[in-house]
């Protein structure tokens, strides 16, 4: 069962990282939305691509249209949320299974 463990410790180390990642790919793309980036630039489509599944929805879900654009302020709540809650809870349960303690 210690492998299973590992492999889930593992997959929350890397799920942590790429949390990070995409966290700073929201910082640069909403700074990126202050100004007029060029549509047809790359890096802005990348961001735009990236960013915008996830920003969409919670635009759609906010009751208030106001002036400025918080989607990516809660987005990064909702990624904090994620690493400070799943990531701990998935390495946990990844030692639990191997028989280890923390």
């Amino acid at each position: 069962m210690f492998i299973i463990g590992n492999i889930i410790i593992a997959l929350a180390d890397i799920l942590d990282i790429l949390l990070t990642a995409y966290s700073f790919i929201v910082i640069i793309s909403a700074i990126v939305s202050w100004v007029n980036p060029d549509p047809y630039n790359p890096i802005v489509r990348f961001l735009y691509k990236v960013t915008e599944p996830l920003l969409s929805p919670i635009r759609k879900l906010l009751p208030l249209r106001l002036p400025v654009d918080i989607s990516p302020l809660i987005l990064l709540l909702l990624i904090y949320f994620l690493q400070k809650f799943l990531v701990p809870s998935l390495i946990e349960l990844g030692y639990r299974i191997r028989g280890g303690t923390i």
